[in-house]
């Protein structure tokens, strides 16, 4: 009696945290959408910023955020599945693979302010690129390279084993199992992980406000060297230092409910992935 009392407290228990956690979810999405769907238009979209963002649209904001996540996703992907295979396939020893582990989770919980000063050394400093949409684009991709690795490595630790063992005894060589068996059966977990490591990075303001991103006078990158961007981030973070103009204001919020979209749209993407990954996980 007292064991099905526990037990139905803490189910108990753990639906109200839940149902809090999805109720301060929905009052979020529901505010930000309330003030921003006003500022919604297709001008909004196709405009660029004007009288210090009191006007006009965020149309190049769109257009260099994008540049920096594809960027950071171009750089991070080889990378990424280079460290998966290394702690799927070569390492042996568990202790080489804890020590992996371990410096991907530190480099994940790296506060993104120190990530950022690190770019503005190496990158903008040292290489001499200045606040650059490559500058800022290589940063992300390494706060964005934990998150991709670690779906990869959950991928390949669900992966049944007869599959390398068909293609070992079939006489295959290391790089031909890898390149027809390991990497096509992972693919959803590099979807996945891209998908993730997208919506991680997307509202990164620290990094970018250091190497890659300015406010306003800049359009499409002319080069590398000194060719900064517009952000979605950015952008918030200045205007909220105007936020008692209600005309700021309200393109505040429209750009905030675009990034909320943004990231909403790469989670829920990822989502039948994940959902895959933990099936096959379950059953394998």
């Amino acid at each position: 009696m007292r064991r099905k009392l526990v037990h139905h407290l803490f189910r108990g228990i753990t639906a109200l945290c839940a149902l809090l956690a999805c109720g301060i979810l929905a009052w979020l999405v529901w505010a930000i959408a309330r003030r921003g769907l006003p500022a919604i238009s297709w001008h909004f979209f196709t405009e660029q910023i004007k009288l210090v963002g009191a006007s006009g649209g965020i149309f190049f904001n769109i257009i260099g955020t994008g540049i920096l996540l594809l960027t950071a996703l171009i750089a991070t992907l080889p990378v990424a599945i280079s460290l998966a295979l290394l702690h799927g396939v070569y390492l042996r020893d568990g202790t080489r693979k804890r020590a992996l582990e371990t410096m991907l989770y530190v480099l994940n919980g790296m506060p993104s302010i120190v990530c950022g000063i690190f770019g503005f050394i190496v990158f903008v400093n040292y290489f001499g690129w200045g606040k650059s949409w490559l500058s800022g684009g290589l940063l992300l991709a390494i706060i964005m390279l934990p998150t991709v690795t670690v779906a990869l490595m959950e991928r390949m630790a669900t992966l049944p084993s007869k599959y390398v063992e068909a293609a070992t005894g079939l006489g295959m060589r290391q790089s031909q199992i890898i390149w027809s068996v390991i990497l096509p059966q992972t693919m959803s977990g590099i979807i996945t992980g891209s998908l993730l490591g997208l919506a991680r990075i997307a509202g990164e303001i620290a990094p970018i406000m250091f190497t890659a991103t300015i406010f306003a006078g800049a359009s499409l990158p002319k080069g590398i060297k000194e060719s900064p961007v517009l952000s979605l981030p950015y952008h918030i973070f200045i205007l909220v230092q105007d936020s008692f103009d209600p005309g700021v204001a309200e393109k505040i919020w429209g750009t905030a409910l675009v990034m909320l979209g943004l990231v909403f749209t790469l989670s829920l993407i990822a989502l039948p992935a994940r959902l895959k990954i933990h099936e096959e996980a379950h059953h394998g």
